[in-house]
């Protein structure tokens, strides 16, 4: 247990940082399965306010897993490759008919 004022500090930030960091990766995970998710409404129904509601939300995503490596909730290898793989999932979705 912390016996001074500084380490009991530390451990306060700490605790707080590690809900932030939570936060950011559960929303990050939460919006990747949205993503995908709005890929499988496409195939299923190719039109146009699904190909923007795919759009919009990888847009999203992509913004969110940049504020994520930006804070150092994720390693800038991680956001990329993140990134790669719901780019890659969308892409093959857009491009098949």
């Amino acid at each position: 247990m912390a016996n001074n004022k500084s380490a009991k500090k530390r451990i306060q930030i700490a605790e707080r940082n590690r809900l932030m960091n939570k936060s950011y990766k559960s929303t990050v995970r939460t919006l990747t399965k949205k993503t995908l998710e709005n890929c499988e409404k496409y195939k299923k129904n190719p039109n146009e306010d699904n190909k923007n509601l795919v759009k919009t939300s990888l847009n999203k995503a992509f913004s969110l897993i940049d504020k994520a490596v930006k804070k150092n909730v994720l390693h800038k290898n991680n956001g990329a490759n993140r990134k790669s793989k719901i780019n890659n999932f969308v892409k093959t979705t857009l491009t098949t008919k």
